[in-house]
Order: C-alpha cells, then sequence, then structure tokens
C-alpha cells in the first residue's frame, strides 16, 4: 500500500489529511447529519414542542453519544466531553436551526440531496478520526488489551446507535426490537471492521501507516455513505460476504441479515427518504402503529 501511494505521490496528501483539524467545517457537518436523522425519528418533533429540554438532550446524545458511551468503558465521567464550550455550543446551534428555524427554511437546505450528500461525506471523515482516535486512547490506557482497543473504537465510530434505546425513552418511546447489536446497520459494522483493523495498524500487524489507513478507510466510508443515501439503500456492501461467512461458520440462512429498501418511509417527516437503517431499522419502524407516535 505504501508503494502504490509513493508512485502515485500520495503519501504527503494521506499525511496532510490525517492531520487536518475537524473543527469546525467537519465537526458541523456531523452535528447536521446527526440532529437530521433525529429529526426523522417518529414523535421527535411533538417532543421539540412540548419538552425542548429533552428535545436537546436527544440531540446532544446524537451528537456525542460515542464520547459518552467510550468515557464510561474507560472509567472517566460522562460529562467529560461537555466541557468543551464551543462544540456544545455549536451543536446546540444545529440543534435550534433544524428545530425551530421559521419555515424550516434551515432544515429544507440541509435536508436538500444534493447538500446532504456532501454533509454524510464529511461525517464520515470525523467517524474515522474517532474511530482511530479510540483506538489509540486505548492503545495508551491498555498497551496490549487489543480487545479493548477494538471495543473502545468500535464504540467511537458507532455513535449513538449503541445507546439508541436509551435515547428513546428519553422521548418517551420503548423499542427494544430495534437494539443496534441485534440488528447492526452498515456504519455500525464498518466502525467494527474500521476498528479492527485500527487496532491491527496499532500493534503493528498492518504494514501501513495510520495517516494512509485514515484516508483509504475514509475514502471507503464516504463512498459507502454517499451511494447509499443517494439510492436511499439500507442494505450493506458487506451483505454478500457476511451472508455467506456466517452460513460456513455458524449455520445460518444465506440471505436473511440485510435488507435493502429503495422506497420512501411512509411514517416519517417530509425527507424521510434520506433516513438510513443507522438509526432504527426499517422493518421494525413499518410494524409499529402509528399510535406510538
Amino acid at each position: 500500500m505504501e508503494n502504490v501511494l509513493a508512485v502515485l505521490n500520495l503519501g504527503d496528501l494521506a499525511h496532510a489529511f490525517s492531520k487536518m483539524g475537524m473543527f469546525p467545517v467537519f465537526d458541523v457537518a456531523y452535528y447536521i447529519v446527526s440532529i437530521l436523522y433525529l429529526k426523522y425519528e417518529p414523535g421527535s418533533v411533538e417532543v421539540s414542542r412540548r419538552s425542548p429540554v429533552a428535545s436537546w438532550l436527544c440531540a446532544m446524545l446524537y451528537c456525542f453519544g460515542s464520547y459518552i458511551l467510550a468515557d464510561i468503558m474507560l472509567g472517566s465521567s460522562p460529562l467529560d466531553y461537555f466541557q468543551y464550550n464551543s462544540h456544545i455550543l455549536l451543536a446546540s446551534a444545529v440543534w435550534y436551526l433544524i428545530f425551530y428555524c421559521p419555515l424550516n427554511l434551515f432544515y429544507k437546505c440541509v435536508a436538500f440531496l444534493p447538500v446532504k450528500l456532501v454533509l454524510v461525506a464529511l461525517k464520515e471523515v470525523v467517524r474515522t478520526r474517532k474511530i482511530a482516535a479510540g483506538v489509540h486512547h486505548a492503545h495508551h490506557a491498555y498497551h496490549h488489551g487489543y480487545f479493548i482497543m477494538v471495543i473502545v473504537g468500535y464504540v467511537k465510530g458507532s455513535g449513538v446507535a449503541l445507546i439508541s434505546n436509551f435515547e428513546q425513552l428519553l422521548r418517551g418511546v420503548w423499542r427494544p426490537e430495534t437494539n443496534e447489536i441485534l440488528n447492526m446497520s452498515f456504519p455500525t459494522k464498518a466502525s467494527l471492521y474500521g476498528a479492527i483493523l485500527f487496532t491491527l495498524q496499532e500493534a503493528h500487524w498492518l504494514p501501513v501507516s495510520k495517516s494512509t489507513l485514515i484516508l483509504v478507510f475514509t475514502l471507503f466510508m464516504a463512498t459507502a455513505k454517499v451511494v447509499m443515501t443517494a439510492r436511499h439503500s439500507h442494505g450493506s456492501p458487506f451483505s454478500l460476504i457476511e451472508s455467506w461467512t456466517c452460513h460456513l461458520l455458524f449455520g445460518s440462512p444465506l440471505g436473511g441479515g440485510e435488507e435493502d429498501n429503495h422506497h420512501p418511509h411512509a411514517a416519517a417527516a417530509p425527507s424521510s427518504p434520506l433516513k438510513t437503517k443507522e438509526e432504527l431499522s426499517e422493518g421494525a419502524r413499518k410494524r409499529k402503529p402509528k399510535k406510538a407516535e
């Protein structure tokens, strides 16, 4: 990989990309897309009118849930990330504009598909950095704890998905069938695979530099998510490999683990086709009565 990048003269590009700051442009994109997904959730708009505090807490979980969960796992305070006032204020401003902007102008702008595709790509840049940072942080705390590195990187990349049931309780909703561990979405699976790759790199078992791995994994994630969002797809690029692997190793039925839907969600907000499986299992939503909202 390094030789290929050297031939293409991309080594310096990979290094510069890995050192590029995320605040504020990339972080803003991350907050916008995350809170957009919150607004697509059934009942979230009603909660924002009835209880702005609950809506704000849900938005903060969508933006910073991965930091909170990772801090708990590593023995730090779950409120530790809230010391960064600029990030909290920026995420709060995005939350207010998406839910309360007059005529829904801000929401309509960022939910416009071409704009959203750009924001989704930028969000994946942040996701990759969070995975790499989580693995690196765990490596310093547990130098040979490779499973811990994978778990922390996985948690950092998965975002609010792993604590979505707790977030639902803040909105007065309980859907245990949407447990992300039981029904993993593509971003959650990709975060796990990415955490494994970065752990192998951190342990010097993967013959590639961290900057190169960050660049390559970011390109893969951004491309995959942009294509899936543009096609309103809920499938996974890994589905075929996973299906055969699980069939051979665990006796799982072929083709039974993924779904791919290119149709709009009937019960979601106006821009519901843009919602992905990252936040909610599509099948579970369709089985839920409308009065649950």
